[in-house]
């Protein structure tokens, strides 16, 4: 226990001091919110995957997927290094740094509300963070509660008032910056720590081959009659493999605390580096995670009375305490990392979209900033507040509100955003058909899911099919409509036009 507890209040001192150290640089608006779009590579680059990968996939699908898909699962974490990393910051990043410098805009709806020339829209935008984003981060409070529970045998609820106290002192008084900083610290604590747990797993069942012999003789007929099934290459249901992918790969590209990652850093030059930075940090913790999951059967667990989230808590009990520790920090850092990106996101929105401007006319720097430092307390209790009562009351509603939030985000603004990054006809028509269309189906699968399709009623394929199905109603409808006046689309497209030039080669 001392172990245990030595490790905390180290990682605790650590994460208040830097909140404090970067009080002095959150002043204004741009450098609360974006660090001044002055932030390096690395610290960019840890930002995204720490804000990618929290409890909720080390704890919760890492587990569940694990489970269903033996050692397949690893797929989807190589599907979160090269679509959901590598490639949304090949597609992304740049476009991303230079539109919403120009557009001046610091948050995904105030990119939509210039871009397409529509303060609806921006407003729009804002009401499916808010509703949607709330959800989500109360979700990331269930996968610590069971692993402090394991170390420490300590009440949900105090879990609950550790992470989010510990969140909003260095958020609230450091911003982006102190977060980008946190991050960076947290990142390195987890690549340590999934590297050893993996190793530890793999080491008490005698050895990668032997542990891999074992999982082959595993069979559940409910999933597979096929013998092997949990270690074949594409799993027991690879098309349900396939939807998991797509919903936690591409939906990133979609998300508005991830996204935001690209305005805040340095100068488009450190696009490619921390291209490579980020994927090497999501091949490390995502195939990790999910490869550790797909170990789960070899454990004495029975699912159907304890949760899918029991799974990677009942592999880890019998380490020793120092590598619990580890753990409890590893997954303490991965869901503060998620929790800063998610409040600090939706403060700025609902600060910047919805009250500047529309509830309060007029508002300075100063106050703007003040403003959002209340709302991410405000935020971080409401999360607790859902957290607490869906724990206590186990209302089966909020938990599956919190499913499908990631879906409903990224089924509304992935087409959108991607679409006014580079095509000049996407228009206003066309960003509200993919809002309702995303937001609106995810409700309804949340709502009536018995009605929808068996492939479906999954609120991860849902998701998957929202995004898919929003790149082509963007296209679509903006053609079918009136387009957006010249003048704003000349604006936006501006920052493209940069005079490039090339080494001119002397003839042999």
């Amino acid at each position: 226990m001392a172990i245990k507890l030595a490790l905390l209040l180290v990682f605790f001192a650590i994460t208040v001091a830097i909140g404090l150290y970067c009080r002095r640089h959150a002043t204004d608006v741009n450098s609360f919110v974006l660090g001044g779009r002055a932030v390096g590579p690395w610290l960019t680059a840890f930002a995204y995957g720490t804000s990618y990968f929290s409890a909720v996939i080390f704890v919760g699908y890492a587990g569940q997927f694990g489970w269903k898909y033996g050692v397949a699962a690893t797929w989807i974490g190589l599907g979160n290094a090269f679509l959901g990393s590598m490639l949304a910051w090949i597609v992304l990043g740049r476009r991303t740094r230079l539109m919403t410098q120009q557009l001046k805009s610091a948050t995904m709806p105030e990119f939509f509300g210039r871009r397409y020339g529509s303060k609806a829209l921006k407003l729009g935008a804002s009401a499916i963070v808010f509703i949607f984003l709330i959800p989500y981060t109360a979700s990331l409070y269930n996968g610590l509660s069971r692993l402090f529970a394991m170390a420490f045998n300590i009440d949900y609820t105090v879990c609950i008032a550790l992470m989010a106290g510990l969140t909003a002192v260095y958020v609230v008084a450091g911003g982006y910056m102190a977060t980008a900083i946190n991050d960076f610290v947290q990142g390195i604590v987890m690549i340590g720590g999934i590297v050893a747990v993996v190793l530890a797993v793999l080491n008490s069942n005698g050895g990668l081959s032997a542990a891999m012999a074992s999982l082959s003789q595993v069979q559940d007929p409910a999933v597979s009659s096929a013998p092997g099934a949990f270690t074949s290459l594409f799993g027991p249901k690879p098309l349900e493999l396939l939807g998991v992918v797509i919903l936690t790969s591409l939906g990133t590209w979609g998300l508005p605390q991830m996204v935001q990652k690209f305005y805040a850093i340095k100068s488009e030059k450190q696009i490619f580096k921390g291209t490579v930075i980020s994927t090497v940090f999501a091949i490390v913790i995502a195939c990790g995670c999910y490869f550790l999951g797909g170990f789960g059967r070899l454990y004495n667990i029975d699912v159907a009375k304890s949760g899918y989230d029991s799974i990677i808590p009942t592999m880890l009990q019998s380490f020793p305490p120092l590598l619990i520790g580890i753990v409890v920090v590893l997954v303490l850092s991965a869901s503060m990392s998620t929790l800063s990106a998610l409040v600090l996101a939706s403060s700025s929105t609902l600060t910047l979209d919805f009250i500047k401007g529309t509830i309060v006319k007029k508002m300075d720097e100063k106050r703007q900033v003040l403003v959002m430092r209340v709302l991410i307390l405000v935020f971080i209790a409401i999360s607790v507040i859902i957290a607490v009562f869906q724990y206590r009351a186990n209302v089966t509603f909020i938990a599956q509100l919190m499913g499908v939030s990631w879906g409903a985000l990224a089924g509304a603004f992935l087409a959108p955003f991607l679409y006014g990054l580079y095509w000049k006809r996407a228009n206003r028509a066309g960003v509200w058909a993919s809002f309702l269309f995303g937001a609106g189906i995810m409700i309804l699968n949340l709502l009536a899911r018995p009605s929808f399709p068996p492939l479906l009623q999954s609120p991860i394929n849902c998701g998957a099919f929202a995004m898919l199905t929003g790149l082509v109603i963007v296209p679509v409808v903006s053609l079918l409509t009136k387009p957006i006046e010249r003048n704003l689309i000349d604006e936006a497209f501006e920052c493209y036009r940069g005079k490039i030039d090339a080494p001119v080669k002397k003839a042999a």
